[in-house]
């Protein structure tokens, strides 16, 4: 079980840091349900724009293979 673990965590950063690789910027829009007034019932939208910087992709990759690497190393039955 801790080895399909390891591998799912090892496999989504280094998908997350591929697709990092390809990304300048990315815009994220915020919803605030909470009204400010009685009479204002609209939501406000907050935009947030999220530069990530040039060592996050490298990072995410490096962890993710070793993380994977790691789980290879784990045992695949433990009660043996």
């Amino acid at each position: 079980m801790w080895r399909a673990f390891f591998l799912a965590i090892g496999f989504f950063m280094l998908m997350v840091g591929a697709q990092l690789l390809l990304v300048d910027k990315a815009f994220l829009r915020i919803h605030n349900d909470a009204p400010t007034t009685i009479f204002d019932r609209s939501p406000k939208v907050t935009p947030v724009t999220v530069v990530p910087k040039p060592w996050w992709s490298w990072s995410l990759i490096g962890t993710g293979a070793v993380v994977c690497i790691y789980s290879f190393t784990l045992r695949r039955n433990p009660q043996q």
